[in-house]
Formats: C-alpha cells, structure tokens, sequence
C-alpha cells in the first residue's frame, strides 16, 4: 500500500492507474477505522482495481461545540488496517492542503442537507458536501463507497454528484453492527461500559419499528415516533435528539409509516456522546 500526504502526490498515482486502464474506488473515512469503514474497503476492493481510502478530519464539517479536538486518532494503526483491507493508496492530507490559505468556496446541497441530523448540526452537510467534491475531484474516482449508516449523508452525495455531473458511481453499503445491534462508530469508544450496554436501546428501538410495520403494514408516524421515544427515555443515560420517518429518497417526512420507509433516529448518552442509527421499515 501506498501512503501520501501531499495533493500532486496522491494525483500522480492516481494518473499512472488510470494510464493503464485501470478503475479505482475510493472510500472517504475520519479515520479510527472500524470494521464498518473495512467493510467499505473490501467492497471498493472487489469492485474496482485500484482503492484509494482517505483519511481526513475535515473541520467544516464539525461544530463550534463538537468534538474536533478530541476526534480519536491513531494513523499507524488505521494504515496497517486499510492495508489489510486491500487499500492500495492511503491519502491522509493535511487541513491547509485541502483548505489553503483565503479558501473561500463552500458547496450546499439545499433540501438534503435540512431536517435529521441537519437540524442539529447546522452547516455540518455543507462541510460534508464541500470535502467530497474536493476528494471527487482529486481522485477522480470511477465509484465511491459510503456507509448507509450515515444514510441522510448517502442521500446527499448522491444528489451532489447528480447535481454537479460527476460520472461516479455512488455505492451505499450495508450498515455493520456490533454483536448486541449498536451500529459501528468511532465515537462509541466515548462511551464507558455501562452506558456501551445502554446503547443498544438504539437498535432495539429499529427492531421494535420493524417488528410494528410487518405486523400492522401501516401506522400513524406521530404514533409509531412516540412509542419509540417512550422506549429510549426509560434509559437513563439515553436523551433523544430526533426520531424521524422520511421517504427513503427525498428524505421528506411521512405521515404514514410503512415498509420501505427509512426510520432514522439520533440520541445523545450522558449528554455528551451523540450516536445516529436507521433502519429500512
């Protein structure tokens, strides 16, 4: 596996692949990776010659109040992992790299980025939106794979690359989850034992939404909502940000929930660690 920091660097390779005809893939992580971002990986892998991975904590998509400093960081360790996942070229590149001095362009998927996690976190999509294109741009890939447990993200650079005629193909891979349900994140190691064990109200709560739908087809959102919020206030430690049901394309709200749906949902354990999940009804 290849490993660079600098743009021109990361292009050339990139250049000399695609001179011999080959495809490449790319897969855009923070780092800390998990068996969720391997996963990602080893689709690329499959699908496309060459897979370029990236690792970069790109600050315009955090919050004045979130937790860019202390996002976990452990570079060594996610590139023996990317290597063993069949990475061919890690691109780690510096904040000033991809924001230069006096930067000034910044790339807003309107509708997409509103509502879920868009409501909590304002501007945080736009920063999403922007380092995509950039990594789009440099790479230059044929297809790019995401994870769907960020599926308002999915959704979102979906509709940028249709929007801005990227010929890339967008490939949304299949949530990985824990033993007990709780969706793979870097940030779960925020969480201490006990409050980890709490955590897996967020995959009972999908569980019990897909147990209702293929019971009764069909149920009042605003019903089904209140049942899940119900559900996760009797833990402790669980504060629900938003339980939501939207179209699985527009993310518009529904007022009747029923199968193919996406339930989505974000919770904070202990105030502090904010944890998202979702679910295909």
């Amino acid at each position: 596996m290849i490993r660079v920091e600098e743009l021109p660097q990361a292009i050339s390779q990139v250049k000399t692949w695609r001179e011999s005809g080959e495809t490449i893939g790319l897969v855009p992580t923070m780092g800390y990776l998990h068996e969720g971002h391997l996963s990602l990986m080893r689709k690329s892998h499959e699908l496309a010659d060459k897979t370029v991975a990236t690792i970069f904590v790109n600050p315009r998509q955090f919050g004045p109040n979130e937790d860019l400093d202390k996002y976990p960081r452990n570079l060594n360790r996610d590139a023996q992992l990317a290597e063993d996942a069949g990475v061919d070229l890690l691109f780690c590149p510096s904040a000033a790299s991809i924001y230069p001095v006096n930067y000034q362009t910044n790339i807003t998927v309107t509708k997409l980025s509103q509502g879920l996690c868009g409501t909590s976190r304002p501007g945080h999509f736009d920063g999403v939106a922007t380092v995509v294109a950039k990594l789009f741009n440099i790479i230059a890939p044929d297809i790019a794979v995401f994870g769907k447990k960020d599926y308002q993200q999915l959704a979102l650079i979906r509709q940028m690359t249709t929007d801005l005629n990227y010929n890339i193909e967008i490939i949304g891979h299949d949530i990985v989850r824990e033993k007990d349900g709780l969706a793979m994140s870097s940030r779960n190691k925020y969480l201490g034992d006990d409050v980890r064990l709490e955590a897996r109200c967020l995959y009972e709560a999908l569980q019990m939404a897909v147990a209702i739908i293929n019971d009764k087809k069909q149920v009042e959102a605003a019903v089904l909502i209140n049942t899940l919020k119900d559900f996760l206030e009797k833990t402790e430690s669980c504060t629900v940000d938003y339980i939501e049901i939207v179209d699985s394309i527009n993310l518009q709200r529904k007022n009747i929930a029923q199968a193919g749906d996406i339930l989505a949902l974000a919770a904070y354990f202990n105030d502090r660690v904010r944890l998202i999940d979702n679910v295909e009804l």
